[in-house]
Protein backbone atom coordinates (compact mmCIF):
# COMPACT_ATOMS: atom_id res chain seq x y z
CA UNK A 1 0.00 0.00 0.00
CA UNK A 2 2.63 2.48 1.13
CA UNK A 3 4.88 1.60 -2.23
CA UNK A 4 1.83 2.37 -4.13
CA UNK A 5 1.21 5.66 -2.60
CA UNK A 6 4.90 6.53 -2.98
CA UNK A 7 4.81 6.30 -6.63
CA UNK A 8 1.18 8.12 -6.57
CA UNK A 9 3.33 11.27 -4.81
CA UNK A 10 5.82 10.58 -7.93
CA UNK A 11 3.51 11.05 -10.57
CA UNK A 12 1.58 13.73 -8.78
CA UNK A 13 4.77 15.77 -9.08
CA UNK A 14 5.94 14.48 -12.17
CA UNK A 15 2.72 15.45 -13.91
CA UNK A 16 1.37 18.75 -12.01
CA UNK A 17 5.17 20.40 -10.85
CA UNK A 18 4.98 21.57 -7.68
CA UNK A 19 2.37 20.70 -4.68
CA UNK A 20 2.05 21.28 -1.02
CA UNK A 21 1.83 18.81 1.62
CA UNK A 22 -1.94 19.48 1.92
CA UNK A 23 -2.75 19.61 -1.79
CA UNK A 24 -0.87 15.82 -1.96
CA UNK A 25 -3.10 14.78 1.28
CA UNK A 26 -6.04 15.83 0.02
CA UNK A 27 -5.39 13.61 -3.30
CA UNK A 28 -4.32 10.61 -2.16
CA UNK A 29 -6.87 10.99 0.90
CA UNK A 30 -4.12 9.92 3.41
CA UNK A 31 -2.93 12.90 6.54
CA UNK A 32 -0.74 15.45 5.66
CA UNK A 33 1.74 14.00 8.91
CA UNK A 34 1.25 10.91 6.02
CA UNK A 35 2.79 12.79 3.12
CA UNK A 36 5.83 13.96 4.85
CA UNK A 37 6.64 10.44 6.33
CA UNK A 38 6.19 9.18 2.58
CA UNK A 39 8.61 12.32 1.83
CA UNK A 40 11.27 11.40 3.97
CA UNK A 41 11.06 8.00 2.71
CA UNK A 42 11.29 9.10 -0.96
CA UNK A 43 14.27 10.91 -0.13
CA UNK A 44 16.17 8.36 1.75
CA UNK A 45 15.51 6.45 -1.68
CA UNK A 46 17.74 9.03 -3.42
CA UNK A 47 14.64 10.40 -5.06
CA UNK A 48 15.53 14.07 -6.20
CA UNK A 49 12.67 15.59 -3.83
CA UNK A 50 12.38 19.20 -3.08
CA UNK A 51 10.57 21.56 -0.47
CA UNK A 52 10.26 25.10 -1.12
CA UNK A 53 8.99 27.11 1.80
CA UNK A 54 6.68 30.27 2.09
CA UNK A 55 3.10 30.38 0.93
CA UNK A 56 3.85 29.84 -3.16
CA UNK A 57 5.96 26.89 -1.58
CA UNK A 58 5.49 23.18 -1.83
CA UNK A 59 7.58 19.95 -2.99
CA UNK A 60 8.70 19.41 -6.64
CA UNK A 61 11.12 17.14 -8.27
CA UNK A 62 14.36 18.15 -9.77
CA UNK A 63 13.23 19.30 -13.50
CA UNK A 64 13.80 16.47 -15.86
CA UNK A 65 13.60 13.70 -13.50
CA UNK A 66 11.16 10.94 -15.16
CA UNK A 67 9.79 8.01 -13.07
CA UNK A 68 9.24 4.61 -15.29
CA UNK A 69 6.45 2.89 -15.52
CA UNK A 70 8.00 0.08 -13.55
CA UNK A 71 5.62 0.65 -10.24
CA UNK A 72 2.79 -0.35 -12.22
CA UNK A 73 0.76 -3.61 -11.02
CA UNK A 74 -0.48 -6.71 -13.00
CA UNK A 75 -4.16 -5.02 -12.74
CA UNK A 76 -3.16 -1.77 -13.40
CA UNK A 77 -1.12 -2.40 -16.59
CA UNK A 78 -4.30 -4.87 -17.99
CA UNK A 79 -6.69 -1.96 -17.52
CA UNK A 80 -4.65 0.58 -19.20
CA UNK A 81 -4.49 -2.03 -22.08
CA UNK A 82 -7.94 -2.79 -21.80
CA UNK A 83 -9.01 0.83 -21.78
CA UNK A 84 -7.71 1.62 -25.24
CA UNK A 85 -11.01 1.57 -27.71
CA UNK A 86 -10.24 1.93 -30.91
CA UNK A 87 -13.44 2.22 -32.83
CA UNK A 88 -14.19 5.70 -31.11
CA UNK A 89 -10.09 6.54 -31.16
CA UNK A 90 -10.48 6.36 -35.16
CA UNK A 91 -13.37 8.02 -35.03
CA UNK A 92 -11.75 10.90 -33.54
CA UNK A 93 -9.46 10.89 -35.42
CA UNK A 94 -7.09 9.25 -33.11
CA UNK A 95 -6.54 5.98 -34.14
CA UNK A 96 -2.53 6.29 -34.92
CA UNK A 97 -2.15 8.04 -31.56
CA UNK A 98 -3.87 5.22 -29.61
CA UNK A 99 -1.47 2.98 -31.30
CA UNK A 100 2.04 5.07 -30.20
CA UNK A 101 0.85 5.13 -27.00
CA UNK A 102 0.12 1.69 -26.34
CA UNK A 103 3.47 0.90 -28.06
CA UNK A 104 5.20 3.28 -25.98
CA UNK A 105 3.76 2.24 -22.86
CA UNK A 106 4.22 -1.76 -24.20
CA UNK A 107 7.92 -0.93 -24.32
CA UNK A 108 8.35 0.63 -20.98
CA UNK A 109 6.49 -2.36 -19.21
CA UNK A 110 8.46 -4.65 -17.57
CA UNK A 111 8.84 -8.45 -19.47
CA UNK A 112 6.54 -9.96 -16.92
CA UNK A 113 3.35 -6.96 -17.03
CA UNK A 114 4.39 -6.72 -20.90
CA UNK A 115 3.18 -10.41 -21.41
CA UNK A 116 0.04 -10.19 -19.05
CA UNK A 117 -1.03 -7.05 -20.66
CA UNK A 118 -0.70 -8.52 -24.31
CA UNK A 119 -2.86 -11.98 -22.96
CA UNK A 120 -5.56 -9.38 -22.15
CA UNK A 121 -5.84 -7.98 -25.58
CA UNK A 122 -5.94 -11.16 -27.03
CA UNK A 123 -8.19 -12.59 -24.50
CA UNK A 124 -10.82 -9.60 -24.26
CA UNK A 125 -12.54 -7.03 -26.47
CA UNK A 126 -14.98 -4.05 -26.30
CA UNK A 127 -17.79 -3.63 -28.58
CA UNK A 128 -20.16 -1.19 -26.73
CA UNK A 129 -23.19 -0.81 -29.62
CA UNK A 130 -25.82 -3.13 -29.41
CA UNK A 131 -27.13 -6.05 -32.11
CA UNK A 132 -29.38 -4.13 -33.60
CA UNK A 133 -27.94 -0.63 -32.92
CA UNK A 134 -26.88 0.76 -36.76
CA UNK A 135 -23.56 2.60 -37.31
CA UNK A 136 -24.11 6.31 -37.08
CA UNK A 137 -21.94 8.23 -39.86
CA UNK A 138 -21.10 11.01 -37.78
CA UNK A 139 -19.12 13.27 -40.43
CA UNK A 140 -19.07 16.30 -37.92
CA UNK A 141 -17.17 14.30 -35.13
CA UNK A 142 -13.73 15.31 -35.95
CA UNK A 143 -14.34 19.36 -36.26
CA UNK A 144 -16.87 19.08 -33.02
CA UNK A 145 -13.96 17.50 -31.55
CA UNK A 146 -11.46 20.32 -32.29
CA UNK A 147 -14.33 22.92 -31.15
CA UNK A 148 -14.74 21.26 -27.66
CA UNK A 149 -11.16 21.23 -27.66
CA UNK A 150 -10.22 24.59 -28.57
CA UNK A 151 -13.32 26.42 -26.84
CA UNK A 152 -14.45 27.48 -30.90
CA UNK A 153 -18.49 28.50 -31.13
CA UNK A 154 -20.23 26.26 -33.59
CA UNK A 155 -23.04 27.18 -36.21
CA UNK A 156 -24.97 24.19 -36.73
CA UNK A 157 -28.27 23.23 -38.33
CA UNK A 158 -29.49 20.64 -36.35
CA UNK A 159 -32.59 18.01 -36.97
CA UNK A 160 -34.38 17.20 -34.05
CA UNK A 161 -38.27 15.04 -33.14
CA UNK A 162 -40.62 17.69 -32.96
CA UNK A 163 -41.57 20.81 -35.51
CA UNK A 164 -39.96 22.48 -36.79
CA UNK A 165 -37.65 20.01 -37.16
CA UNK A 166 -34.30 21.47 -38.82
CA UNK A 167 -33.19 24.43 -37.02
CA UNK A 168 -30.14 26.53 -36.88
CA UNK A 169 -27.68 26.97 -33.74
CA UNK A 170 -25.00 28.82 -32.22
CA UNK A 171 -23.17 26.57 -29.86
CA UNK A 172 -20.73 26.75 -27.01
CA UNK A 173 -19.44 23.02 -27.07
CA UNK A 174 -18.43 22.56 -23.45
CA UNK A 175 -17.57 18.56 -24.04
CA UNK A 176 -18.15 15.15 -26.01
CA UNK A 177 -20.16 11.95 -24.58
CA UNK A 178 -19.91 8.59 -26.13
CA UNK A 179 -22.95 6.49 -24.90
CA UNK A 180 -23.63 3.05 -26.32
CA UNK A 181 -22.03 3.55 -29.64
CA UNK A 182 -23.55 7.20 -30.12
CA UNK A 183 -21.55 10.64 -29.77
CA UNK A 184 -23.16 13.48 -28.20
CA UNK A 185 -22.49 16.76 -27.92
CA UNK A 186 -23.52 18.82 -24.43
CA UNK A 187 -23.37 22.49 -25.01
CA UNK A 188 -25.45 26.01 -24.65
CA UNK A 189 -26.82 27.69 -27.22
CA UNK A 190 -26.09 31.56 -28.10
CA UNK A 191 -27.93 34.14 -29.93
CA UNK A 192 -31.51 34.45 -27.79
CA UNK A 193 -32.56 31.13 -28.36
CA UNK A 194 -32.37 28.15 -26.43
CA UNK A 195 -32.16 24.47 -28.06
CA UNK A 196 -35.95 24.32 -28.66
CA UNK A 197 -36.31 26.76 -30.42
CA UNK A 198 -37.91 29.37 -27.20
CA UNK A 199 -36.82 32.98 -27.05
CA UNK A 200 -34.16 34.02 -23.88
CA UNK A 201 -32.90 36.92 -22.50
CA UNK A 202 -29.70 34.88 -21.79
CA UNK A 203 -27.41 32.36 -22.92
CA UNK A 204 -29.58 28.84 -22.44
CA UNK A 205 -28.00 25.86 -19.99
CA UNK A 206 -26.36 23.14 -21.71
CA UNK A 207 -28.22 20.69 -23.19
CA UNK A 208 -27.31 16.97 -25.11
CA UNK A 209 -27.10 16.99 -29.07
CA UNK A 210 -26.60 13.82 -30.96
CA UNK A 211 -24.13 14.37 -33.45
CA UNK A 212 -25.08 12.24 -35.84
CA UNK A 213 -28.32 14.71 -36.08
CA UNK A 214 -25.74 17.46 -37.32
CA UNK A 215 -26.81 18.58 -41.11
CA UNK A 216 -24.30 20.96 -41.68
CA UNK A 217 -21.87 22.84 -39.31
CA UNK A 218 -19.49 25.48 -39.15
CA UNK A 219 -16.94 26.24 -36.88
CA UNK A 220 -16.11 30.17 -35.89
CA UNK A 221 -12.92 31.88 -35.17
CA UNK A 222 -14.56 33.15 -31.86
CA UNK A 223 -14.09 31.65 -28.85
CA UNK A 224 -15.74 31.48 -25.37
CA UNK A 225 -14.81 30.72 -22.18
CA UNK A 226 -16.35 27.62 -20.45
CA UNK A 227 -18.58 28.22 -17.17
CA UNK A 228 -15.87 27.01 -14.54
CA UNK A 229 -18.29 25.48 -12.35
CA UNK A 230 -19.33 23.36 -15.08
CA UNK A 231 -18.61 19.39 -14.52
CA UNK A 232 -19.49 16.80 -17.30
CA UNK A 233 -19.53 14.05 -15.51
CA UNK A 234 -21.72 15.78 -13.16
CA UNK A 235 -23.91 17.12 -16.30
CA UNK A 236 -24.23 13.35 -17.96
CA UNK A 237 -24.95 11.97 -14.25
CA UNK A 238 -27.60 13.96 -13.88
CA UNK A 239 -29.24 14.38 -17.49
CA UNK A 240 -29.46 10.23 -16.99
CA UNK A 241 -31.25 10.37 -13.99
CA UNK A 242 -33.72 12.90 -15.33
CA UNK A 243 -33.65 10.57 -19.01
CA UNK A 244 -35.14 7.48 -16.80
CA UNK A 245 -37.17 9.81 -14.45
CA UNK A 246 -38.90 10.81 -17.63
CA UNK A 247 -39.35 7.41 -19.42
CA UNK A 248 -41.98 5.93 -18.00
CA UNK A 249 -44.58 8.39 -17.26
CA UNK A 250 -47.57 6.06 -17.30
CA UNK A 251 -48.45 2.46 -16.48
CA UNK A 252 -50.77 0.16 -17.98
CA UNK A 253 -52.74 -2.87 -16.36
CA UNK A 254 -52.37 -6.17 -18.65
CA UNK A 255 -52.55 -9.67 -18.70
CA UNK A 256 -49.42 -11.96 -19.66
CA UNK A 257 -49.18 -15.58 -21.17
CA UNK A 258 -46.26 -17.36 -19.30
CA UNK A 259 -44.40 -17.08 -22.10
CA UNK A 260 -44.91 -13.29 -21.93
CA UNK A 261 -44.33 -13.18 -18.52
CA UNK A 262 -40.89 -15.40 -18.97
CA UNK A 263 -39.91 -12.66 -22.19
CA UNK A 264 -40.79 -9.85 -19.89
CA UNK A 265 -38.18 -11.16 -17.07
CA UNK A 266 -35.49 -11.26 -18.80
CA UNK A 267 -35.82 -7.37 -19.67
CA UNK A 268 -35.08 -4.22 -17.54
CA UNK A 269 -38.52 -3.83 -16.82
CA UNK A 270 -40.27 -3.75 -13.39
CA UNK A 271 -43.28 -6.09 -13.58
CA UNK A 272 -45.76 -6.06 -10.37
CA UNK A 273 -46.90 -9.90 -10.98
CA UNK A 274 -50.02 -11.75 -9.32
CA UNK A 275 -50.71 -15.42 -10.34
CA UNK A 276 -53.82 -15.99 -11.71
CA UNK A 277 -56.10 -19.33 -11.78
CA UNK A 278 -55.54 -20.40 -15.67
CA UNK A 279 -51.44 -19.40 -15.32
CA UNK A 280 -51.00 -16.33 -16.76
CA UNK A 281 -50.18 -13.24 -14.55
CA UNK A 282 -52.04 -9.77 -14.07
CA UNK A 283 -49.51 -6.92 -14.20
CA UNK A 284 -48.83 -3.55 -14.00
CA UNK A 285 -46.23 -2.25 -16.58
CA UNK A 286 -44.43 1.15 -16.76
CA UNK A 287 -45.46 2.64 -20.09
CA UNK A 288 -43.48 5.30 -22.01
CA UNK A 289 -46.43 6.64 -24.24
CA UNK A 290 -49.61 5.34 -25.53
CA UNK A 291 -48.09 5.16 -28.86
CA UNK A 292 -45.14 3.37 -27.41
CA UNK A 293 -47.36 0.88 -25.57
CA UNK A 294 -49.11 0.29 -28.63
CA UNK A 295 -45.96 -0.57 -30.86
CA UNK A 296 -44.46 -2.95 -27.73
CA UNK A 297 -47.51 -4.73 -27.32
CA UNK A 298 -48.85 -5.62 -30.65
CA UNK A 299 -45.18 -7.53 -30.59
CA UNK A 300 -46.26 -9.70 -28.18
CA UNK A 301 -49.66 -10.71 -30.11
CA UNK A 302 -52.02 -13.19 -28.21
CA UNK A 303 -49.75 -13.18 -24.87
CA UNK A 304 -50.92 -10.40 -23.65
CA UNK A 305 -54.62 -8.50 -22.94
CA UNK A 306 -54.56 -5.18 -22.22
CA UNK A 307 -57.10 -4.18 -19.24
CA UNK A 308 -56.24 -0.27 -18.43
CA UNK A 309 -56.03 2.26 -19.38
CA UNK A 310 -59.44 2.14 -21.70
CA UNK A 311 -57.49 4.37 -24.60
CA UNK A 312 -54.85 1.45 -24.57
CA UNK A 313 -57.20 -0.89 -25.06
CA UNK A 314 -59.13 0.56 -27.49
CA UNK A 315 -56.59 1.42 -29.65
CA UNK A 316 -55.01 -2.18 -29.44
CA UNK A 317 -58.87 -3.71 -30.26
CA UNK A 318 -59.28 -0.94 -33.24
CA UNK A 319 -55.35 -2.10 -35.04
CA UNK A 320 -56.48 -5.97 -34.44
CA UNK A 321 -59.81 -5.65 -35.99
CA UNK A 322 -58.20 -3.92 -39.15
CA UNK A 323 -55.55 -6.91 -39.48
CA UNK A 324 -58.24 -9.56 -39.46
CA UNK A 325 -60.35 -7.04 -42.21
CA UNK A 326 -57.28 -7.11 -43.92
CA UNK A 327 -56.01 -10.80 -43.83
CA UNK A 328 -59.40 -11.79 -43.95
CA UNK A 329 -60.24 -10.14 -47.30
CA UNK A 330 -56.96 -11.84 -48.06
CA UNK A 331 -57.88 -15.24 -47.68
CA UNK A 332 -61.09 -14.75 -49.27
CA UNK A 333 -60.06 -13.26 -52.24
CA UNK A 334 -57.66 -16.52 -52.96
Amino acid sequence: MKSSRLLSILLLLQTGGRMTAAQLAEELEVSVRTVYRDIESLHAAGVPLYGDAGHAGGYRLLAGYRTRLTGLSAGEAEALFLSGIPGPAAELGLGPALAAAQLKLRAALPAELRAQADRMRTRFHLDAPGWYARDDDVPYLPQVADAVWHSRMLDIRYRRWKEPTDVDRCLEPYGLVLKAGRWYVVAAARTGADADGDASAADAAPRTYRIDQILELAVRDEEFEPPAAFDLAGYWQHHQQDFHARLHQGEAVVRLSPRAAERLAGTAVSVTQEPEPDGWIRAVLPVESLDHAHREFLALGTDVEVLAPPELRARLAETVRALAARYGSTASGG
